[in-house]
């Protein structure tokens, strides 16, 4: 019971803190995911020393920072000739590597740069999200579609747990997630398609496309997300990624969906945006 408590409450933080995050604006939207991409990355870096290597744990979070936040000036409207920063950042970790002294430099460089891209890449993805232009027009942030990502992965994620706690039988990823079924699968993208419709409906925000091309890349994507880090885990030998959020794991438990899903997002709404 204390621990269905500590979940309960940890899980209504966790969702409160996404909500004010994406309604406050794109600079307190930036300033909060930005704290959560720097734990989520010491995270994965923590998981990988597990393994043996040495990552670059502080030039990788800086880079990474550093990804997220030219993303994001890129977004509001600034040059992409700012994204050459990361050029910079990125670069300097092979260069670090030379005067570390470290077994296995080649992998601690590639597993550096790895983090950036699995971790910071996708999260910067959500920036582009939240600037998408409903009918055309001049970028400007506007909540609607990026708190439609949350809650449609969220809905999918609960969906997907409860038709699958109740009829689930067949295994959708044996070998990597037992408790994983096709029927819960199912039952998860059904109802989140039917929230992405409800958003559709209430927001007024974008065509019925753009939902419903959202609603389900997020159904799949986001289940492969999820399905790769649980590869992760197996592979390390780990249940959580981290013991922050008490019940709930880590931050790359709370956002693997996330990492499959936003990039995905973006090149599918912008891809069908120049289309249509």
């Amino acid at each position: 019971m204390k621990n269905l408590i500590q979940r309960t409450l940890t899980g209504i933080i966790f969702v409160a803190v996404i909500i004010v995050s994406v309604l406050g604006g794109s600079a307190l939207f930036t300033g909060i995911f930005n704290i959560i991409l720097i734990f989520t990355l010491y995270e994965f870096y923590g998981l990988m020393r597990k393994k043996g290597f040495s990552p670059q744990t502080v030039p990788g979070i800086v880079a990474g920072s550093v990804l997220f936040l030219t993303m994001y000036k890129v977004a509001d409207g600034f040059s992409p000739a700012l994204l050459l920063v990361n050029i910079f950042t990125v670069s300097i970790v092979f260069f670090i590597e030379l005067y570390r002294k470290k077994e296995n430099p080649l992998m601690n460089i590639m597993i550096t740069v790895g983090g950036i891209i699995y971790v910071a890449l996708p999260f910067s993805a959500l920036h582009f999200i939240g600037y998408y232009p409903a009918e055309g027009v001049v970028m400007e942030y506007n909540w609607y579609l990026l708190l439609g990502f949350f809650v449609i992965l969220w809905s999918n994620d609960t969906g997907a747990y409860v038709v699958g706690s109740l009829i689930g039988k067949n295994r959708l990823f044996p070998r990597i997630s037992p408790k994983k079924s096709w029927e819960g699968s199912i039952g998860g993208g059904l109802f989140a398609l039917g929230v992405g419709y409800l958003f559709y409906m209430l927001s007024g925000f974008g065509t019925m496309y753009t939902w419903a091309v959202l609603s389900v890349t997020v159904v799949i994507f986001g289940t492969l997300g999820d399905l790769v880090e649980s590869l992760i885990k197996r592979d390390l030998g780990v249940k959580d990624s981290g013991s922050i959020l008490p019940g709930h794991g880590g931050f790359l438990d709370r956002f693997d969906a996330v990492l499959g899903a936003a990039p995905m997002v973006v090149v599918a709404i912008y891809l069908l945006s120049y289309f249509m």
